[in-house]
């Protein structure tokens, strides 16, 4: 879950999974809305890292000239 806060005063709103979200800060009253930057399901199941093959070494050290 994701701590939700208000942008102006930093009140701490929600705890939340949510895609779309309004909500009213009872102590400022401003308006935040929040949206998710992916789908549940690609949070879940996509890597946002490049996999490499077991054993392969992905940084290499420098070649000297």
């Amino acid at each position: 879950m994701e701590i939700i806060r208000c942008g102006a005063c930093n009140r701490k709103l929600a705890e939340a999974e949510y895609t779309r979200l309004s909500i009213k800060c009872p102590r400022c009253g401003a308006i935040n809305q929040v949206k998710a930057t992916s789908h549940e399901s690609e949070r879940h199941g996509a890597s946002s890292r490049k996999e490499t093959p077991h054993g392969s070494n992905e940084t290499a050290a420098p070649s000297v000239l």
